[in-house]
């Protein structure tokens, strides 16, 4: 009687099912202060952390998502959507590369209709904002962010605190 082997490999995964870094104590503060301050504006804007997206460039789960005020339906959910954000934030994790998030916001965000995209650099307490024509805007902890397409704004002060 002939057996069969099977060789079961255990794999330690340092990314989860996005391809995104792990999140850090630091990562979901920000995602956290963010969200807070963002709330101010919610008869506007809705603000969704970690929503995941299906673009016409391809899967991404941006930290932070703003759309203008989108219906809601309670008993129809969707897991991917598939409408680009107005604008999208991304947070720099430990251990990531900054130009994997430059790269997402030029190859992903911009060519799917993304307007504006937001990086944090927690390390440095900075905030860059990016534009699809190239234009960079960075703001210091001290700053007021003022989204130059939506027009929000958020004292940057109250997320580095």
């Amino acid at each position: 009687m002939e057996t069969t082997s099977f060789d079961l490999i255990e794999e330690f995964q340092t990314e989860d099912i996005s391809g995104s870094p792990h999140r850090s104590l630091n990562h979901s503060r920000i995602i956290n202060r963010f969200c807070v301050a963002l709330d101010q504006f919610d008869s506007e804007f809705d603000t969704f952390p970690e929503l995941e997206l299906e673009l016409t460039t391809g899967k991404c789960k941006p930290d932070l998502c703003i759309y203008k005020n989108l219906p809601i339906d309670w008993y129809n959910d969707t897991i991917f959507f598939t409408q680009a954000p107005i604008v999208a934030v991304e947070i720099l994790s430990p251990k990531q590369a900054l130009s994997e998030l430059t790269d997402k916001a030029f190859k992903q965000y911009f060519p799917a209709g993304v307007q504006v995209v937001w990086i944090i650099i927690p390390t440095f307490r900075t905030t860059h904002i990016l534009l699809p024509n190239g234009e960079l805007i960075i703001l210091s902890s001290s700053a007021l962010l003022k989204d130059p397409v939506t027009g929000v704004e958020v004292n940057l002060k109250s997320i580095f605190r």
